[in-house]
């Protein structure tokens, strides 16, 4: 590295606490100090390019130079760099904003309530649940139902409803009353003999027997991602999510999808839900909302829910809950001109007429001996590393997918190792040629994975 460069690291080991990081693991190995990015790719301090495979954090639908968002954010800075939305304030940016969420997500879903991030918008619903049922005169129904491996958020609310060990332990986690159930993977939690159609059918009875266990009364809400992201890339199976909702019906309880990563077209189609035909009370929207250009979220509330809530603030005197960037002019300015860009370059039909060329080319790494599993839908996908006809896992765990996406990084691909599972989920903008190149890279990346595996001992 250049003297800069080597400053930079330095002031970053020095000063810098990292998410999602080991901080004695850092202070050894330093950072990778992203200088700039074009399209689907990003440099380093190096000089180096890189594909970046995971769009940043499942995000950047749009690429990572679109000179649009930067002219509408400073534009927005010039005329309003900052006014909150607080006691009857308002801005254009997040009025036009709201409206087009509106117009944007199914139908039924019309009023908007913005954050700064997924976790806080899903850490906000739990608090706007438990306000709905006080004001129905139900303060015994504020249970939520989850699932393993579900991604939902780190405040202590949201990070609760996640379900991920990682994310609970030391943090005394979960803090509020959720149950988490299995994780809609068949593969993975199918049992011996058991078809699909039964699986689903096993985790209805499960969801069910867990709502009569606790008492339907006591069960607010069932939330999760229509495919699960963070977790490892889990694409539900056939009938699940029509039969969740029909579960929620039967037992009034609100019906809350996560699109954080999900939304706006990662999945070929606008909205999880849509994907997966079931129509939420709720609906979380992050990441791709502005390409994570701008800290950026939304919930999106039908008028059954937002009646309850505004009877409520009109008996209390107030909705006590915001945030001093709730509808951020600049955020939301920016996110709106990416929604644009999305609809008017079609990036959404992209992700659908990209899916056969990048799930079929990565389908086509189940030859390679170490991949267990490879699943995905859209511009989203999973290879996990496992012995074929066991499924179980390589030890140590989580030893190979780090290891492959470590080898990924010297091959210019970013991914993402996610427990067991090497994840991808690129920019909505990719074309079959750069689905081409990441194959590419990806693949060299394996075949140097096989010789490292071997000389561990993990394959023969």
């Amino acid at each position: 590295m250049n003297e800069l460069s080597n400053s930079l690291a330095a002031a970053d080991i020095a000063h810098q606490l990292h998410p999602y990081t080991n901080a004695r693991a850092h202070e050894e190995k330093g950072p990778m100090i992203i200088t700039r990015g074009d399209g689907i790719r990003v440099y380093d301090s190096t000089g180096k390019e890189y594909i970046e495979g995971m769009a940043g954090l499942w995000s950047v639908a749009v690429g990572f130079s679109e000179d649009r968002l930067a002219k509408a954010a400073y534009d927005q800075m010039l005329k309003l760099p900052y006014y909150h939305t607080f006691a009857h304030k308002s801005t254009e940016p997040s009025i036009r904003l709201a409206e087009k969420l509106a117009e944007m997500t199914p139908e039924h879903l019309t009023r908007c309530f913005f954050t700064n991030s997924g976790s806080e918008a899903n850490d906000t619903i739990v608090k706007m649940v438990w306000f709905m049922n006080n004001a129905l005169g139900r303060p015994e129904k504020k249970k939520f139902i989850a699932r393993h491996k579900g991604y939902h958020g780190i405040t202590v609310a949201s990070g609760s409803l996640t379900g991920l060990g990682g994310n609970h332990r030391d943090f005394d986690l979960p803090a509020i009353p959720v149950t988490h159930l299995t994780t809609p993977h068949f593969w993975r939690e199918g049992a011996e003999g058991e078809t699909e159609a039964d699986f689903t059918a096993r985790l209805l009875k499960e969801i069910e027997d867990t709502i009569l266990a606790e008492g339907p009364e006591t069960i607010a809400a069932f939330i999760g991602e229509p495919v699960i992201g963070a977790g490892g890339v889990f694409v539900p199976p056939e009938g699940y999510w029509p039969g969740v909702a029909a579960l929620c019906k039967k037992y009034d309880m609100l019906l809350i999808a996560d699109e954080v990563i999900n939304g706006f077209g990662r999945l070929g189609t606008p909205f999880g839900s849509q994907r997966y035909d079931f129509e939420p009370d709720i609906m979380t929207l992050s990441k791709q909302i502005s390409s994570s250009y701008m800290p950026l979220a939304a919930i999106m509330l039908t008028d059954a829910v937002y009646d309850v809530i505004a009877d409520n603030t009109a008996k209390l005197g107030s909705f006590g809950h915001g945030f001093t960037g709730s509808g951020h002019p600049v955020a939301c300015a920016v996110g709106l001109e990416n929604l644009k860009i999305i609809e008017e370059k079609d990036l959404m039909g992209n992700a659908a007429r990209m899916e056969a060329p990048f799930q079929e080319g990565l389908r086509k790494l189940l030859d390679h001996p170490l991949v267990g599993e490879v699943r995905g839908v859209g511009l989203i996908a999973g290879i996990e590393f496992a012995d074929k006809t066991t499924k179980v896992n390589y030890a140590p765990a989580g030893s190979v997918a780090a290891k492959a996406a470590a080898l990924c990084t010297e091959e210019g691909l970013i991914a993402r190792n996610v427990y067991e599972t090497l994840a991808l989920c690129p920019p909505l903008i990719v074309t079959e040629e750069d689905v081409a190149e990441i194959l590419a890279r990806l693949g060299r990346a394996l075949d140097r994975l096989s010789d490292w595996a071997k000389d561990e001992g993990l394959i023969a």
